[in-house]
């Protein structure tokens, strides 16, 4: 009878380790890929607005304005919602010339028949100095991914990238390698089973 032996049995865990892994890696960037995809392909047709996926678009806090609440670094996710949908103290993000704004509402007022609102940030002690319209909110902040500005820079970092994709290539790599002996393996025991009829 084949047999298999202790060092097939260490190939068949480092196997579903490696087969854990790309799953893992499917599951993380894919996502991310279609999402960036998306948004380069938008940029490209509405060259002067922020791109968004299906209404949600993504921003990293730059400044301590929000914090606690929102800290420096921190990823933000908004949505595009209808104008009746934004109140009092909901956090907006919102474009002021050639910034874009993650403040708190801490008031809504009607000004020459137009809806205005007054924000300001968390760690600020006073608000800001302009009123915001409906057109210039870029969306309302749903959640926080903490430190998300990091590991964008780190993404970003080619040496990073260079690195990432290396791991990619030797567990594709390396995952090929098992199946070939998974197949040689194969032929073995079926060439045993020839041989003892």
């Amino acid at each position: 009878m084949y047999k298999i032996n202790k060092k097939q049995k260490e190939g068949q865990k480092i196997h579903t380790i490696v087969k854990i892994i790309s799953a893992i890696l499917y599951i993380i960037l894919i996502p991310i890929i279609i999402f960036n995809f998306t948004l380069i392909i938008k940029s490209f047709i509405y060259p002067n607005e922020i791109p968004d996926f299906f209404g949600y678009k993504t921003f990293v806090i730059v400044s301590g304005s929000m914090e606690p609440t929102i800290m420096t670094q921190d990823g933000i996710l908004v949505k595009e919602v209808p104008q009746d949908e934004i109140a009092m103290d909901d956090i907006i993000t919102f474009s002021q010339g050639e910034n874009i704004i993650t403040h708190r509402v801490i008031g809504i007022e009607k000004e020459d028949g137009k809806i205005k609102y007054r924000t300001k940030g968390d760690h600020n002690h006073t608000e800001d100095k302009k009123k915001v319209t409906y057109e210039q909110i870029e969306g309302k902040y749903q959640f926080k991914i903490q430190q998300l500005g990091v590991v964008t820079k780190m993404i970003k970092n080619k040496f990073t990238l260079l690195f990432l994709f290396f791991i990619i290539i030797a567990i594709y790599g390396y995952k090929h390698k098992l199946e070939k002996k998974k197949q040689v393996r194969k032929e073995k025991r079926k060439n045993y089973q020839i041989g003892r009829r």
